[in-house]
């Protein structure tokens, strides 16, 4: 597909009469980014430079069309069938294990987590990854875009996976994502215990047909499940997920306390933090004390 687009674009630098430099200065980069492109030989474009492109070339939106096959080329095999049925899909359920879905990924989370992938063969390769996540993205602000349910496992909140700054910055992108009526984020917190998708993530998605597939991923595998009977059981587990979680409300309470760096709060206190705060509670409320863990009683007024 690198190639297709490749080519095409020279075909249409070519129609419009321009030289690799006039289209560099007309997209905004050089004459060799060009003929990297050209020839396949570097990078993939990113989404922004396939738009420039198009633009400059008058493609009247080819390369724009073209761009998402090529993008899909930086990931492995198994992901991109999935990737293919989510562009399509009119409704995604989400249920993440350990990390922010990748739809509400900001770039530099993106950029760190993709760091962590094995496969990952060069740096100029992850920022092809980096570009492809993002572009897909998009699709999110569109008119038509998809509803998206994302169910996230507590340990999203509690395990950094890049610098404090990077992770503030990504619990407020949630935060800011949740504004969206289309979108919703609920917490699976640490005390539901045991539930039916314990070991990786689950997606179900709803196609323009009504149809459903799901999709289960763990660090290095993906499967796409089709068959009815199969997506059936998986679309009840994520319901139970569903349920087992906080409500939203309290859900985007506890990405805010992890943004703010007080998520130990949302935990239940020790024996002896609740016994300090009784004592408080009672003394605001009456003066009364907690001595050996017994109430004192009020000593009886004298009568008149």
């Amino acid at each position: 597909m690198a190639a297709l687009f490749g080519s095409r674009l020279r075909r249409l630098r070519l129609s419009a009469g321009l030289t690799q430099a006039e289209l560099g200065l007309r997209a905004n980069t050089h004459s060799t980014r060009i003929n990297q492109i050209e020839r396949t030989t570097g990078a993939k474009p990113t989404l922004e430079l396939a738009r420039a492109l198009d633009e400059a070339v008058g493609a009247e939106g080819l390369l724009i069309e073209l761009w998402p096959y090529v993008y899909r080329e930086t990931f492995p095999d198994w992901s991109r069938a999935f990737m293919e049925k989510s562009q399509r899909a009119v409704v995604i359920r989400q249920f993440m294990a350990a990390v922010v879905p990748g739809l509400l990924q900001t770039e530099d989370y993106a950029r760190d987590l993709l760091r962590l992938d094995r496969s990952l063969a060069s740096a100029e390769q992850l920022e092809e990854r980096v570009a492809a996540r993002l572009g897909r993205q998009a699709r999110l602000e569109q008119s038509d875009g998809p509803e998206l349910w994302a169910v996230l496992d507590e340990a999203v909140l509690a395990r950094p996976l890049s610098d404090p700054a990077v992770m503030r910055a990504q619990f407020a992108g949630l935060l800011t994502a949740a504004a969206d009526p289309r979108i919703t984020l609920q917490v699976l917190p640490f005390r539901s215990g045991g539930h039916d998708a314990m070991g990786g993530s689950l997606t179900v998605l709803t196609m323009p047909d009504g149809s459903e597939v799901a999709y289960t991923e763990g660090s290095d595998y993906g499967q796409l499940i089709e068959d009815p009977q199969e997506v059936k059981s998986y679309s009840v587990a994520y319901d139970r997920l569903r349920a087992l979680a906080l409500p939203p409300n309290m859900s985007l309470d506890m990405i805010r306390s992890a943004m703010e760096d007080t998520h130990d709060a949302e935990r239940v206190p020790s024996r002896s933090a609740r016994r300090r705060l009784a004592q408080v509670q009672l003394q605001q409320s009456g003066g009364r004390r907690l001595r050996g863990g017994r109430r004192q009683r009020p000593r009886p007024r004298p009568r008149p």
